[in-house]
């Protein structure tokens, strides 16, 4: 698609990932709406990128609906969703706590799919859209105390694979994103602050390859894609 035809929600837009995918997008001449938790920095975030912002939880099944209805309003339309709203807990089996672990899916997961859901009901009668999954390698390899995060993106990664399977028939390109560690605020939140490294991935070249993905021509797409650094303990 051309990029100046974008008209984009992106979950999770006010910081990192969503922030610089937003930014990209905008700089392409699209038109984009971000969605946070956060009214104060998600309204801060959106006037630094001139984008709309709408308050959501994505957990929450009647604030979804809503979003939709009003990105579609504040944008005089909508062909892409990005889903990117997800944090992180880390912890080892024995003691993972219950509430935690549900907060986590019902955001990164259930968020996913009620927004997937949603956005659906304006793609399939448009008979277009763009869906892009924002997982993790994670999605694809286990690792010690990552129980609940590597969950729900092995389960984000299947889900991808099944709205994919649905919505062609609708030319409907629904796509996978994989980043690798990617520095932002992700770490800190779940507990595990890094000093940065020059070498590790930042959240501008996930910005980077979404474009590229959603540039290509309509009557192609690329189903998944996995960004790794290239050599970030060199």
């Amino acid at each position: 698609m051309d990029l100046k035809d974008v008209k984009a929600l992106i979950t999770g837009g006010s910081s990192g990932i969503g922030y610089a995918v937003a930014k990209a997008l905008i700089e392409a001449g699209g038109k984009v709406a971000i969605c946070g938790r956060n009214e104060e920095k998600l309204n801060k975030a959106a006037s630094e990128l001139g984008a709309t912002p709408i308050v959501c939880d994505v957990a929450d099944e009647a604030q979804v609906a809503a979003m939709i209805a009003k990105t579609v309003e504040s944008l005089g339309g909508y062909n892409v969703l990005i889903n990117n709203a997800a944090y992180g807990y880390m912890s080892p089996l024995p003691d993972i706590d219950l509430a935690k672990f549900n907060e986590l899916i019902a955001a990164n997961l259930t968020g996913a799919m009620l927004v997937a859901r949603e956005s659906a009901k304006v793609f399939i009668p448009q008979k277009s859209g763009n869906i892009i999954n924002v997982a993790s390698t994670a999605g694809g390899r286990g690792y010690p105390n990552g129980t609940p995060y590597v969950a729900s993106k092995f389960a984000l990664r299947g889900m991808t694979e099944c709205w994919r399977a649905e919505l062609r028939k609708h030319e409907i390109r629904v796509m996978l994103i994989n980043p690798s560690e990617v520095q932002t605020n992700f770490a800190t939140a779940a507990g595990y602050p890094r000093d940065f490294n020059e070498k590790k991935l930042v959240a501008e070249d996930i910005a980077h390859a979404v474009p590229m993905m959603l540039s290509m021509n309509d009557r192609g797409f690329t189903t998944e894609l996995t960004v790794f650094a290239t050599n970030p303990d060199g």
